[in-house]
């Protein structure tokens, strides 16, 4: 079976899931694992072991004018005018 893992993971779905059902500190798995008490952590509160989405996610406000200057091409923002929400 070929596992779609993305490109920085630091762990494979079946330790994820080995550490979703460990009872041991997030300290002791980050030292037997060799990975951060951080993505412990992130695992450990994940209800799947599958990778999320990365796909394209800009939730950001941003003015009118901001809009137009990423249109153009430009690389300037300012904060005034009216905003849009892109989701």
């Amino acid at each position: 079976m070929m596992i779609a893992l993305h490109k920085n993971a630091t762990t494979t779905p079946a330790v994820r899931a080995q550490i979703q059902q460990s009872s041991a500190s997030e300290y002791e798995l980050a030292e037997q694992y060799g990975i951060s008490r951080t993505t412990v952590q992130r695992w450990k509160h994940r209800d799947c072991v599958e990778d999320r989405s990365r796909s394209f996610r800009l939730g950001r406000v941003l003015t009118s004018r901001a809009v137009s200057i990423a249109v153009a091409g430009g690389s300037r923002a300012e904060n005034s005018g009216s905003t849009v929400v892109l989701a």
